[in-house]
């Protein structure tokens, strides 16, 4: 079978992907910016591995069997592109990874690390030690955070900050896939996404994002928090509305937020402004470019999932982590000719 990987965290596991894929796999490595070359690559192609399809897509590969996303969100996928006999398999192991960022992220920005750092890079010493003036911050320790979501982010995420001897309060869709927990309060149905604001002291927001969850926190939701509390977005940047989180965090509605999702992003290369707002004058906002997921470990595992998932293609056996069943076919193996 021919696999086409477009996926750019994927490029530095040609060699392990190589070996433990399919005997007589062919690989092809292509830049997802490249649209004619990609389109060219999927004329033969029984699998796509990357974050988007597109209808042009379609039409360009119609061998295709199955579009395996390296990562959990599918959202670059247009569904109705892929037809009754494409599948859409995704794989997660970015759980640990974004876990360890949220809780950076809390130390950060409850303890006014980056502030503290700049002003010391001009010779000013920002502590309550040398300035009266600065507060004292807490720690983690006492506090309750909420997570809108608790799948694979939300959970790995409570695990971490369970030893932090903090409470917990999570907005589920699935109550009974919880884990029971006697310090972690598990809400669900209308009305409990306002109960968790009210009550949390820091808010992880982990969804995915679809029609449902587009634009959830707005003016409204954000006001019902806390002025004290901290906002990690690990989802997707328009879970949040835009307009709404800057004004929040700059009128101090909120205390402070990490961003690792954004409203924009580089249409190629890697420049382009996260957002059409200021977000880089204020001071309360850490900011990174979509990089809580991206470790080793992620796609080290990552890769060996879709590895999996092509030997069952080539095999006929079930597929795993299936997003879209889609009704593939067995693909025909040709000579190995890895990338």
């Amino acid at each position: 079978m021919k696999v086409l990987v477009t996926d750019r965290n994927l490029q530095p596991y040609q060699q392990l992907l190589a070996q433990h894929g399919p005997t007589g796999t062919t690989w092809s490595f292509a830049d997802p910016s490249d649209g004619p070359a990609v389109l060219e690559e999927l004329a033969d192609a029984d699998v796509l591995v990357g974050a988007s399809f597109t209808p042009a897509m379609a039409e360009a590969a119609p061998r295709l069997r199955l579009v395996h996303v390296a990562g959990a969100g599918t959202d670059g996928v247009d569904r109705d592109a892929l037809g009754s006999h494409v599948a859409l398999a995704n794989t997660f192991h970015h759980g640990r990874s974004i876990a360890e960022y949220v809780v950076m992220s809390l130390v950060f920005l409850g303890r006014r690390i980056g502030e503290a750092d700049s002003a010391l890079r001009r010779g000013s010493w920002r502590s309550p030690v040398y300035d009266p003036a600065q507060p004292q911050p807490s720690t983690l320790r006492g506090s309750t955070v909420g997570f809108l979501g608790f799948g694979s982010i939300g959970s790995e995420t409570w695990r971490v900050l369970h030893g932090f001897d903090v409470d917990g309060v999570a907005l589920v869709r699935r109550p009974d896939r919880v884990l029971p927990d006697d310090r972690l309060d598990v809400l669900h149905g209308p009305g409990a996404l306002e109960e968790l604001l009210a009550r949390v002291d820091h808010l992880v927001v982990s969804v995915p994002l679809t029609a449902q969850t587009q634009g959830m926190l707005g003016a409204a939701e954000l006001g019902r928090m806390r002025r004290t509390a901290l906002l990690v977005n690990v989802a997707r940047g328009p879970v949040v509305q835009e307009q709404a989180l800057f004004d929040a965090l700059q009128s101090g509605a909120i205390a402070g937020a990490a961003i690792d999702v954004w409203y924009s992003y580089p249409a190629e290369g890697s420049l382009a402004l996260p957002s059409r707002l200021p977000f880089a004058a204020l001071p309360n906002v850490l900011m990174t470019p979509h990089l809580s997921g991206v470790t080793a470990e992620t796609f080290r595992r990552r890769a060996l999932d879709i590895c999996d998932n092509l030997h069952r293609l080539a095999e006929g056996r079930a597929l795993e982590r299936l997003v879209v069943p889609g009704r593939p076919a067995a693909a025909q193996a040709a000579p190995a000719t890895a990338q």
